[in-house]
């Protein structure tokens, strides 16, 4: 969604001609196929309450809800961004809602279907872990059991699996209605693909020796290049983009085009892009790629590739933008003591103590996750020089660690909100392992290991001012004319109930 258009992602069942009616504006697309499944997109000039035809059969709004509606975005861009991560796809019975809690994203559809329109949020951001591909639900397991019976069982493997397993995902109906009323942006993390994807040189060696893993790997990646990439993109960008161009000039299925395109972004990563901007009236939207960009050499690892460093240099020093909102899956700032123990850990990992320490280092890393921005030091570092002198707030949203936190630069306008999970709590055990681990012992200990191993201090310090918070949650970022705040909400069987909010009056407009 922008302020002149918006674009209609769905799956159909065969393929057809779909037209989006919105008003008196009648869009029309035709589908394409990928691997027996076939997909639109319907870009729209105009808003309004609208419906969905194929082939003349209207299939949308559905009868028992409200109907969906396309609402442009006014010149100032958004004021109210929903964001969140880590949503598992299990029912929402009771057994399920005492092991996974409440889904708060489903709970929030319901509530905002009661209401009013000018309460909606302008913009869904989705960072990371939309479909758990490596912790299959019952539902999904037994959908694997009666197509295959060849390793691994407990993990989709092909795109078939991946297609069903977005289906799970995203067929609720309060879900779809959700999707279909509020404008969604999404970039991925490691389960969409692997726990731990790209976590380091060793781990991407020992999975290439997997022998399912590259028809996985190809598979996770077109699917992500169909069921959220494509949604991303404004209809220019789209309308560059050479792959779709190819699929949609295919005649019958174009499933080896997507595929040889995955194979690619895989094996090269540097000559594919999954990260993207937006320009929303006076903020800048730059979902980054924290996953596939990396580069892994051990003498020179980065968080993002030279070619991504470019490109997101180069979106952060272009004028026409007051703020800037980054979403990372994985946060840049980490409360300070673990972020001292992965820079450590990655010196050990590199040789800093000798081969045995490294051989060790490397199995800590994969067991513990040790493998955000602060365990890629060299990227931590240029990216703080360059938030640093930008002289404009940046508001940078994360997920992946399973709570929500506040963290604030000291005397920069530099501010990390970290909303996760949707629905994939921790246990009690190890919410009280994360409390003493990240926020006690690992406070005292970092600093001082840290120092041991003689890795220089960052170029800003910050703290954590609010949180850490375990419960399911969505958060809602407000960049209204007046102060900028976040909140966090998390939602029972019956109702959504705020957890805290928290004012940030560095990024406020000046007044």
């Amino acid at each position: 969604m922008d302020e002149t258009s918006a674009s209609v992602w769905l799956e159909t069942s065969e393929p057809c001609e779909v037209v989006v009616e919105a008003g008196e504006v009648r869009s029309a697309a035709r589908t394409f196929t990928v691997h027996g499944h076939h997909y639109a997109l319907v870009d729209v000039e105009g808003g309004g309450t609208y419906r969905v035809t194929l082939d003349g059969e209207t299939v949308w709004p559905l009868p028992d809800h409200p109907p969906s509606r396309i609402r442009l975005l006014g010149p100032g861009g958004p004021r109210r961004v929903l964001f969140g991560s880590c949503r598992t796809s299990v029912p929402h019975d009771t057994l399920h809602t005492l092991s996974h809690g409440v889904d708060v994203l489903r709970a929030y559809g319901c509530s905002l279907m009661e209401l009013p329109e000018d309460r909606w949020p302008d913009l869904l951001l989705l960072l990371g872990d939309q479909v758990y591909a490596d912790e299959p639900s019952a539902g999904m397991l037994e959908f694997i059991r009666n197509r295959r019976d060849e390793e691994p069982q407990g993990e989709v493997v092909d795109f078939e699996e991946y297609a069903e397993l977005y289906r799970q995902a995203w067929t609720d109906p309060e879900i779809r209605w959700l999707l279909s009323t509020v404008p969604t942006a999404m970039i991925f993390d490691d389960h969409d693909l692997r726990d731990d994807f790209n976590t380091s040189a060793t781990w991407r060696e020992q999975m290439d020796g997997v022998p399912w893993w590259r028809r996985r790997v190809v598979a996770g990646l077109g699917a992500y290049w169909v069921y959220q990439h494509l949604g991303n993109l404004s209809p220019r960008d789209r309308a560059a983009d050479e792959v779709l161009t190819k699929v949609c000039a295919a005649e019958g299925d174009a499933a080896h085009i997507v595929d040889a395109f995955a194979e690619h972004a895989y094996q090269v990563p540097a000559d594919s892009r999954w990260s993207y901007a937006r320009d929303l009236g006076d903020t800048r939207l730059i979902m980054l790629d924290s996953r596939c960009s990396r580069q892994l050499d051990p003498a020179d690892r980065r968080m993002i590739d030279p070619v991504e460093w470019e490109w997101l240099t180069e979106q952060l020093r272009r004028d026409g933008a007051e703020r800037f909102v980054i979403g990372s899956s994985v946060p840049f700032l980490l409360p300070a003591g673990i972020h001292h123990i992965q820079t450590w850990n990655e010196a050990l990992a590199r040789g800093a103590w000798g081969r045995t320490a490294a051989r060790w280092s490397e199995v800590l890393r994969q067991a513990v996750d040790l493998e955000h921005w602060s365990a890629f030091r060299r990227s931590f570092d240029d990216l703080s020089r360059l938030l640093a002198g930008l002289g404009r707030p940046v508001i940078i949203l994360s997920g992946d660690v399973h709570y929500s936190y506040v963290a604030k630069a000291n005397r920069l306008p530099i501010y990390q909100l970290v909303c996760s999970p949707i629905r994939n709590p921790l246990s009690r055990t190890l919410r009280l392992a994360n409390i003493v681990a990240q926020f006690g012992i690992a406070t005292l200990v970092g600093g001082w290991v840290a120092r041991l191993a003689r890795i220089p201090r960052p170029l800003f310090k910050w703290r954590i001012t609010n949180g850490p918070w375990f419960s399911n949650a969505i958060a809602v970022l407000s960049l209204g004319d007046g102060s900028v705040s976040a909140r966090w909400d998390t939602a029972t069987a019956t109702e959504v109930s705020e957890i805290t909010t928290v004012e940030l009056p560095e990024v406020s407009p000046a007044r």
